[in-house]
């Protein structure tokens, strides 16, 4: 366990944590929203499935350059509300509001009039979005500088965040009953509405009660304006190239990278899984077993994996709760053969509490320890602090492995045999599946252990970076 109390002066108030766990939960809701309400495209408005894609593929190639900009953009921004918390307040706002905009769709609109309005508002929502979630992932990490806080606030956030996964699997059932919306459609646009309501509510709470670090005399800021931009593009590309030389942070986006892409590649099986082999290719004997397989799977991991994960990394160190997690869910994974039972259908839930320590684990303990690689790159390079550039190019990664994911997602079912105009599947064909759905996630979970297992920010060092920081600094 470790021997160090976290000083006062570095605790994170309550009032503070549950702000920011608001924003998180925005920051789960929306992107958790647009995946489900994305399917309606197709059933609801009548898109073509190959526009339906672009629609979901074009615009994350745009959401890849905004996010470093906006961090490099906040990390260089002198306000005397702080570096971080302009952008969240008129972030949110305009996520919520565009959010609800996007979805103002018409099934009687010709398709390409719902494609290009889709398209365009998906790139100005994503904009949007990335003025409040860049800034609000860099002001996470720099909220406190003690190596155990640091832990604390994160998974206080990510268990706040999970509540956003146990409403979204819902949204299928509400759209599509017909006793709350006359159609699909009309549900899709009211409920946006609702949607985009809650998340400017909740995401300007951490730009009113959060606090971040006092950038007041924080030295090296860039001035930003129209005359500067160019150079100012060259002090982004530095500042990158920074980053990407920091060892520890380049093993926590590979970790992740395969934890997540892993995960997320077979996110979808296990409906088909469900729907194929334990209910014969019947979607009303499936009823709603999908979305509490779901629903179940966030609130184990907001209510038991986070919190035993956050006590076990108080006691070993992250690195080690990251590879003890990750050992855990590979056997959760292993467990899913025996749980996927026609027989008895309520078994899907036994591998849940095993397999939650994957990404429950992962998003909390990465979260923290790339606050302390933040204090790393500033010793090293000085300031101005780059949490904001640290922040984007982790989540770019997360991004970039979920979009392969879906391609690769899709490659996969296709090899294994999946037809999805048939509604029972050969023998051979949900074996294959069952295999992929486990040994794929099993796989690359094992190969982020390899990749962190040289990982060497430890507690101690931490803490003596952080006394070399302060002591430069002049606070002792």
């Amino acid at each position: 366990m470790s021997h160090y109390v976290t000083a006062e002066k570095d605790k994170v108030p309550i009032v503070q944590k549950a702000a920011f766990g608001a924003g998180h939960l925005v920051n789960n809701l929306l992107p958790g929203a647009l995946g489900i309400f994305m399917f309606f495209l197709l059933t609801a408005f009548g898109m073509d499935p190959f526009l339906a894609g672009l629609l979901g593929g074009l615009p994350r190639f745009f959401d890849a350059i905004t996010d470093p900009i906006m961090g490099f953009i906040s990390d260089n921004t002198k306000s005397r509300f702080g570096r971080r918390r302009p952008y969240i307040f008129a972030g949110a706002i305009l996520s919520g509001v565009l959010f609800a905009v996007l979805w103002q769709l018409y099934p009687q609109n010709s398709q390409m009039y719902n494609f290009w309005y889709f398209l365009i508002f998906s790139l100005i929502y994503l904009l949007g979005n990335t003025i409040f979630a860049t800034p609000l992932i860099g002001l996470g990490y720099e909220m406190t500088s003690d190596y155990n806080e640091r832990t604390r606030l994160m998974a206080f956030s990510q268990t706040v965040g999970q509540v956003a996964w146990m409403i979204v699997p819902w949204f299928w059932v509400l759209i599509a009953n017909p006793n709350l919306f006359e159609t699909q459609a009309v549900g899709v646009r009211k409920l946006s509405v609702i949607v985009g309501g809650i998340c400017i509510v909740l995401g300007i709470l951490p730009a009113i009660f959060c606090k971040g670090i006092d950038a007041s005399k924080m030295e090296g800021r860039v001035k930003i304006t129209y005359k500067t931009l160019f150079s100012n593009l060259i002090d982004l590309f530095r500042g990158i190239a920074q980053v990407s030389k920091n060892k520890p942070f380049m093993r926590l986006c590979g970790a992740t990278f395969l934890v997540f892409n892993g995960f997320q590649m077979v996110a979808s099986f296990s409906y088909f899984i469900i729907v194929f082999y334990m209910f014969k290719g019947d979607y009303g004997l499936a009823g709603n077993w999908p979305a509490w397989f779901s629903t179940v799977s966030a609130i184990i991991t907001a209510f038991l994996v986070i919190p035993v994960i956050s006590a076990i990394a108080n006691k070993v160190g992250k690195r080690n709760a990251f590879i003890i997690s990750t050992v855990v869910s590979i056997v959760g994974y292993g467990l899913k053969w025996w749980g996927f039972n026609p027989e008895i259908p309520w078994l899907i839930f036994m591998p849940l509490p095993l397999m939650a320590f994957g990404i429950g684990g992962l998003f909390t303990l990465m979260m923290s320890m790339t606050a302390d690689v933040c204090d790393l790159d500033e010793l090293n390079n000085g300031m101005p602090r780059k949490e904001g550039t640290f922040g984007a190019i982790y989540w770019w990664m997360v991004k970039l492995g979920q979009a392969l994911a879906l391609v690769l997602g899709g490659l996969v079912l296709k090899l294994v045999g999946f037809d999805q105009n048939v509604a029972v599947q050969a023998a051979d064909t949900i074996i294959r599946l069952r295999l992929a759905d486990i040994t794929i996630p099993a796989l690359t979970a094992f190969l982020a252990i390899v990749v962190m297992w040289k990982y060497d920010l430890t507690e101690y060092k931490a803490r003596e970076i952080k006394m070399k920081l302060e002591a430069r600094r002049g606070v002792l």
